[in-house]
């Protein structure tokens, strides 16, 4: 059976539209950016001064284990790329607590996560761990 008119129109857009659609943006179309920007501010984020623990290889994306720390810190984000909400926790620290957390996330697949650091200087530092996720977590 021939395709319909309707049906070769909806294909050539879709098409299209994926044609426009920039290399290495699929991975982050769940907005992990914007939700980084507006954490910050869209403040310059620093690399180093924060530690992401996180394996780069974990056989149930129901529950990967991370860990942050970043002396000085006093709030503590977690993002994701993979999921259809990008962010995943905000930790925030006291001058008499340590800035560091322990947490367990669920991964719907392999990709990125990103821990970002508002320091008590006002400045943000950033991290990020790319997790291979043998067996996905959400569904």
């Amino acid at each position: 059976m021939a395709p319909t008119r309707r049906e070769v129109l909806l294909l050539s857009a879709s098409a299209a539209a994926a044609a426009l659609v920039p290399a290495g943006a699929a991975e982050a179309s769940n907005g992990v950016f914007e939700a980084i920007d507006a954490f910050t501010g869209g403040a310059l984020r620093l690399q180093g001064g924060l530690l992401l623990d996180a394996p780069e290889i974990f056989d149930n994306g129901g529950a990967v284990p991370i860990r942050v720390v970043a002396e000085g810190a006093r709030r503590i984000a977690l993002f994701n790329d993979g999921n259809p909400n990008p962010g995943v926790a905000v930790f925030s620290f006291g001058r008499l607590v340590p800035p560091e957390a322990t947490i367990r996330i669920r991964l719907a697949r392999s990709q990125t996560v990103y821990a970002v650091a508002e320091m008590a200087d006002g400045t943000y530092r950033e991290a990020t761990q790319k997790i291979a996720v043998t067996v996905g977590g959400c569904g």
